[in-house]
């Protein structure tokens, strides 16, 4: 795979009416002050046209500070803004045609909900996976059952490519999931709903580390 693939440690998932009304490019950015290290444009309820122009700002300010900024379902859109990549899900264009229309350069990030979308994933295609729920969450009203850390640590083992942890995940929750083998956890309301963004996004950092750490020390007996 000669695709870099970027940190994935603190992964930002945009959802402007959890932003409490706040404007959402101050929202990444204060994140992105925090430690957040790849942005994902999500907005379901808003048109094509806002998310052209909501990605157009976001790029502008995100790009000089070598922050990936990744589209969410829509090739159409990440190829008209230029973006970084797209991440598409099970039901959305197959990751290989995502890939031929995206170019070489192009990230490609796909879900996997469970063991079943595993022959979906074509390393030579996709540069990272979105694994989850992880835990039940309330930011995505079509999401499937839990997978749980078990299935988690399952899934790595599995799965040929870095993964993102997705789904419930809270700066309380956060260290346990890269413990049991994320590279990186994407969150959406624990950033875009806090009251500080910036902090909110710092403390992720740090319980990232924490789990790297946890995992990398050796178990008593």
């Amino acid at each position: 795979m000669s695709r870099p693939v970027p940190d994935l440690s603190v992964y930002l998932v945009t959802d402007r009416l959890l932003a409490r009304g706040r404007e959402l490019v101050e929202v990444v950015l204060a994140a992105v002050r925090g430690g957040a290290t790849v942005v994902q444009l999500r907005e379901k309820e808003s048109s094509a046209r806002e998310t052209l122009e909501l990605g157009r700002a976001l790029l502008e300010r995100l790009r000089p500070l070598g922050v990936p900024l990744i589209v969410n379902d829509r090739v159409d859109l990440a190829l008209a803004l230029g973006a970084d990549g797209v991440h598409v899900g099970q039901g959305d264009l197959p990751p290989e045609v995502a890939r031929r229309l995206l170019g070489p350069k192009a990230l490609v990030g796909l879900s996997i909900t469970g063991p079943a979308d595993l022959p979906t994933l074509d390393p030579a295609v996709v540069d990272y996976a979105g694994v989850g729920p992880i835990f039940p969450t309330g930011s995505k009203a079509d999401a499937t059952p839990a997978l749980g850390l078990e299935e988690l640590a399952r899934l790595r083992r599995l799965l040929p490519v870095p993964i993102v942890a997705i789904g419930g995940i809270t700066a309380a929750n956060a260290a346990a999931v890269i413990a049991a083998g994320a590279d990186g956890v994407s969150v959406v309301s624990a950033i875009c709903s806090a009251d500080d963004c910036e902090v909110a996004a710092s403390t992720l950092v740090r319980a990232v580390r924490e789990g790297r750490a946890s995992r990398a020390s050796p178990r008593p007996g």
